[in-house]
């Protein structure tokens, strides 16, 4: 499948910079956000792009296009059309229009959600949507939509799989990165599977669609040899161990070969427990993670830029790293190597700045 350039400039409108954008965590405080040269922070009031405004639906498809790519699942993204060659994610958004009984005209309330799982018939996806917690339920202008965002900027950053991101990087360290994301494309990316349990099946190749609909599975519901009660507790998920009703949706993972399955509200990060955005997953010690903290698991990330460290001098200090050029003062900006500081959480900071803020 291709996508011109043309149609999705109209879909989807301009790519907002952000730049001069006022902090919404910081209201009447940060006049407007102002990049810095390397940390990824607003340098007025130190927040992260993202409490300015998030990136467009554009940037977002894009960077997943990119990252699905050249991997088994391929088939989720299409091939971009008088562009640089890319590819963009092809986001299942899913649009239900409900009409409103009343005397009078008949009137329609019309809910969109900027994701749902695809492959599923709009009454399972439906249902799915229902099974998670409301405020994650991704509803076009709600908290659920701002939360994916959100999710996806943080689980997924654009600067954990291309290099053009990424800040000063040597010939080698580029070499390295570039073979660091082949291989975790290879052996550890993966998209989950919403099915009935007991349904689901292998991915499917580029341009081939997949609906899971329970009346036209070989494998029903119904049972007639007498075994329903026991197919109902066959089913259990793989992080509450609670059953997973015969007549519930699970969420399958190809890299756990198909042998375990996940309530979707169970489908989380093993390490920071938060759900999987999209349902992208990243496979270790027969556990799913998400995209940052899978990568944090192989190399160390960099406290001041948020980067991967590529190379191996770097310092590190009380469990967190820093590439030697940002072991530096978030105030002053001076190097601290050899020198006095003070570390909050991840904030570096020399003594005189130190002191300063506390007067």
């Amino acid at each position: 499948m291709d996508v011109s350039a043309g149609v999705l400039k109209m879909s989807l409108g301009p790519i907002p910079t952000g730049k001069g954008v006022p902090c919404l965590r910081c209201r009447g405080i940060c006049t407007g956000y102002e990049p810095h040269p390397w940390r990824k922070i607003c340098r007025s009031c130190k927040c992260i792009p993202e409490e300015h405004g998030l990136s467009s639906d554009a940037e977002d498809d894009r960077k997943i296009g990119r990252l699905l790519s050249d991997s088994a699942y391929s088939h989720l993204t299409a091939r971009l059309k008088g562009g640089d060659g890319g590819r963009i994610y092809k986001r299942n958004r899913m649009i239900i229009t409900n009409p409103i009984v009343s005397r009078k005209d008949p009137t329609f309330n019309t809910i969109t959600y900027e994701w749902a799982p695809p492959g599923l018939t709009q009454k399972l996806a439906t249902r799915y949507m229902e099974l998670l917690p409301q405020d994650m339920q991704p509803v076009a202008g709600t908290k659920g939509a701002y939360y994916r965002r959100r999710q996806l900027a943080r689980q997924l950053p654009i600067y954990d799989q291309d290099p053009a991101y990424c800040h000063s990087l040597s010939e080698s360290e580029v070499k390295c990165m570039e073979e660091f994301v082949k291989a975790y494309k290879s052996d550890a990316l993966g998209v989950g599977e919403v099915a009935l349990p007991g349904q689901a099946s292998e991915p499917k190749e580029e341009g081939q669609e997949q609906v899971n609909d329970p009346t036209t599975s070989e494998k029903t519901t119904a049972s007639t040899n007498g075994t329903d009660a026991q197919q109902k507790t066959d089913y259990s998920c793989e992080i509450c161990k609670l059953a997973v009703p015969i007549d519930g949706l699970a969420v399958y993972a190809h890299r756990a070969s198909y042998d375990r399955q996940w309530h979707p509200a169970c489908f989380t990060c093993c390490k920071c427990s938060e759900p999987l955005v999209d349902l992208i997953y990243f496979w270790k010690n027969s556990t799913v993670w998400c995209g940052r903290h899978y990568l944090e698991s192989l190399r160390p990330r960099c406290a001041a830029c948020d980067e991967i460290i590529f190379s191996e001098d770097y310092e590190q200090a009380e469990g967190l790293s820093w590439h030697k050029k940002h072991f530096s003062c978030l105030d002053c900006e001076e190097l601290l190597i050899g020198r006095p500081y003070v570390l909050d959480k991840t904030i570096l900071r020399c003594g005189a700045c130190s002191q300063e803020r506390q007067s």
